[in-house]
């Protein structure tokens, strides 16, 4: 048989071949439900599919500070950066699947024994250039298979960079609302001391003209040294929430600029999360997870593989001579090919272990990856449930803030009138001062759930893209 026969024959059994081990098939009896606890009527579309993530954050401010981060931070470089790598070692494993060819080149001298027999006791030189060729025919699958198991994981690797730009999109948005509740907070407590400060230059001035006592003064100079107690700790708060933010913008800690107010910020009217189902091909944990079942259940074909022979083929073809001068002339000419078989036989049951460890790893990447959904499905309920919840919650608390503030003004108009006390100035107040404080937390809480509401359902389809440029506006 020619050479170029028994290539295309080698070639045709390759082709023929089948990959040994299960396919991949989605299973069957995944967790589920028809919609998620706390929704009111599932649909078929969840908000994020509707909205690109610069429009569900609608603060221009927020928007900049999301898009420097999804580019500098050092997190998401090297997330993007071991995409890259997954991709060059799905290149390594499906290059066995091709001939593999070398060079190699010898010169030596030598004496052979005269006490050998056919020893001359003659020194010779021998000079070698040539080329080898190997190529393992995968009959049975392995390289198919290692190949298959290789870009699973690039794609697991990818939504794992996709996880990671999700979760900084929802990090950078959630920093900031934090921040500017912190902000509010101060507000809050400047608003409050200069308040508490009238009061106290009011009952001073009063002790001092001898229509008020000494309690008064002394009550009011407390109330006012509390509230000022808390602007220092909210400083300090604001600044480490700043630095925070810088490092996940990728700089140097400094100032961040700020948008539009903690009361300003959009909240959507209503939340579609659309269908359970959808959750698996949104949510890049869950597609990590399943990408990493698809490369275990790939790893079991290519163990059982290794309990079969390894068929290939090897070639030799150069130039061998005694002389470097006569190499490179046609007598020279030296080849040879062979086909190769090698299997194993005995190793101790090595091959037995690893083909039943790889199947103990399919299982275990099938539990994490039915673990990761039971958790998805849990995270978007609490965020509908949070965010439906925090919403009652704070409109009650704005209620109470309002009364607290008609309060104030009552007690203080009936002071002026002589039908109350200080007492009933400074207690309206005191109330006052933290019932503001749990409004301002309540309405980050509800930007807080609708941000991990978001990072739940995956993040929308529009996560990688980038607003368009403003339009330059015409002279």
């Amino acid at each position: 048989m020619s050479g170029a026969r028994l290539v295309a024959g080698c070639a045709a059994l390759l082709l023929a071949g089948c990959a040994l081990g299960p396919d991949y098939r989605r299973p069957a009896e995944l967790p589920s439900a028809p919609g998620f606890r706390g929704e009111a009527a599932p649909r078929d579309q969840a908000f994020v599919d509707e909205l690109p993530w610069w429009e569900i954050f609608g603060d221009p401010v927020l928007v900049a500070l999301i898009e420097e981060s999804l580019a500098n931070n050092r997190d998401l470089a090297a997330a993007v950066a071991r995409v890259e790598q997954a991709g060059f070692f799905v290149g390594v494993a499906r290059s066995d699947l091709f001939p593999q060819v070398g060079y190699r080149g010898e010169g030596g001298r030598g004496r052979t024994s005269e006490n050998v027999p056919g020893g001359t006791g003659e020194t010779t030189d021998l000079f070698l250039g040539a080329l080898d060729l190997a190529w393992e025919i995968d009959v049975w699958g392995r390289i198919r298979r290692a190949t298959e198991a290789a870009r699973a994981e690039l794609l697991a690797t990818e939504a794992f960079e996709r996880g990671v730009r999700l979760s900084l999109v929802a990090g950078v948005a959630q920093a900031y609302f934090e921040l500017r509740e912190l902000d509010l907070e101060l507000e809050i407590a400047l608003r409050t001391s200069d308040s508490f400060e009238t009061t106290r230059d009011l009952f001073l001035r009063q002790f001092e003209g001898g229509t008020a006592s000494r309690l008064a003064v002394e009550r009011a100079e407390a109330a006012l040294a509390e509230t000022e107690a808390t602007i220092p700790t909210l400083e300090a708060r604001i600044v480490a929430k700043e630095n925070e933010l810088s490092v996940l913008l990728g700089r140097a800690p400094g100032d961040i600029p700020r948008g539009a107010t903690l009361g300003e910020q959009r909240q959507p009217p209503e939340v579609p999360a659309g269908l359970p189902s959808a959750l698996l091909e949104r949510r890049p944990d869950l597609i990590q997870a399943e990408q990493t079942l698809v490369a275990a259940n790939a790893r079991v074909g290519e163990s059982l593989a290794d309990f079969f022979p390894r068929i290939g083929l090897t070639a030799v073809y150069g130039r061998q001579s005694s002389e470097l001068s006569t190499l490179v002339e046609s007598g020279s000419l030296a080849w040879s090919a062979a086909a190769l078989v090698t299997g194993p036989l005995f190793q101790g049951g090595r091959l037995w272990y690893l083909f039943k460890g790889s199947k103990a790893e399919r299982e275990a990447a099938l539990q994490g990856y039915e673990q990761s959904i039971l958790v998805a499905l849990g995270e978007v309920s609490d965020s509908l449930v949070a965010r439906e919840r925090l919403g009652l919650a704070r409109d009650q608390q704005a209620r109470a803030v309002a009364a607290y503030t008609e309060s104030v003004r009552l007690a203080q108009v009936r002071f002026w009138g002589g039908l109350a006390s200080y007492f009933e100035v400074l207690d309206s107040q005191q109330l006052l001062f933290p019932s503001e404080v749990r409004l301002a937390r309540l309405d980050l809480d509800r930007l807080i759930a609708f941000v991990q509401l978001y990072r739940a359902l995956g993040g929308g389809w529009s996560l990688d893209q980038t607003p368009a440029p403003a339009p330059t506006p015409t002279p």
